[in-house]
């Protein structure tokens, strides 16, 4: 068996930096980060025994504690009260985020009724939502749009690793049924790359192995992408959770891993795929 991994797999700068700089900040003690900095549980857990501890609220801080604001991002005003509690803000929300965040607020400050495209109850579009004022909607997919009402002026951004067909699909439909359509492609560069290749990669293997937090939207799409393509594709967390009978009469592996997925989670399933016969294409 030849296994081949994806040209874009793994943590994307903003991941990276984000991780470099909660290492960082814990060597200085009371660092808390207000939910997990990435959605990769095995990352999280090695920043929790670093000194990083994961909190849902900040209640119980104390002025002069540091507070990290995961990747992300959160509403304006969960900022302002974390400010006005005294804490010390380390601010890590991608930047590519930052952009669907400020594109959102000038959206509103415009006068559009803004369309989020995302998943209604991940935190960055919970992020993007709190710049967007009352009348924001979230969009997840487009057969949501028959059942919303919408102003005549609409101003659309997305969630930073939505696919580019479900974004491609939603501002189509929405283009037929609006007077005004302003739209910013919030979508990030290395969303696009994973994607791509995720795709390419699997039109060349017999499967696909998608490595990455369950809870990862970024890594689900990719999961998404190559099923699109007609592939058997396992999405897992750990090596551990591979099985033999996947790798029964394939001779190609591909392997991706999302943007949230540290190298060594993915360079000890590719070993675990060795350990069963397989050889890296390197």
């Amino acid at each position: 068996m030849k296994i081949f991994l994806a040209d874009k797999a793994g943590f994307c700068f903003g991941v990276k930096r984000a991780i470099s700089t909660a290492f960082e900040a814990a060597a200085g003690g009371n660092v808390y980060c207000l939910g997990p900095l990435i959605h990769n549980p095995q990352e999280v857990e090695r920043l929790s025994r670093a000194g990083v501890r994961t909190v849902e609220d900040f209640a119980a801080l104390k002025s002069g504690d540091y507070l990290i604001i995961r990747s992300h991002g959160v509403p304006p005003r969960v900022l302002s009260q974390a400010r006005d509690k005294g804490l010390n803000i380390i601010d890590l929300t991608c930047p590519f985020v930052g952009k669907a965040q400020r594109d959102a607020e000038n959206l509103k400050k415009e006068g559009y009724q803004v369309i989020v495209i995302g998943e209604k109850k991940h935190p960055e579009v919970q992020s993007i939502v709190g710049y967007a004022g009352d009348n924001a909607v979230v969009v997840e997919k487009a057969d949501d749009i028959d059942h919303l009402q919408f102003h005549n002026r609409l101003g659309i951004v997305a969630q930073t690793t939505q696919s580019y067909g479900n974004f491609s699909e939603i501002v189509l439909k929405l283009l037929r049924i609006s007077k005004e359509l302003k739209v910013f492609n919030t979508i990030c560069n290395s969303t696009k790359e994973r994607q791509d290749a995720a795709r390419v990669l699997a039109g060349q293997v017999d499967i696909m192995l998608v490595v990455g937090g369950r809870n990862s939207a970024n890594t689900g799409r990719l999961a998404s992408v190559c099923r699109q393509e007609g592939k058997p594709t396992y999405h897992i967390e750990v090596a551990d959770e591979m099985q033999a009978e996947w790798f029964k009469g394939v001779e190609k592996i591909g392997v991706t891993a999302g943007a949230s997925t540290p190298d060594w989670v993915l360079e000890s399933v590719l070993k675990k795929i060795q350990e069963l016969g397989g050889k890296v294409d390197r």
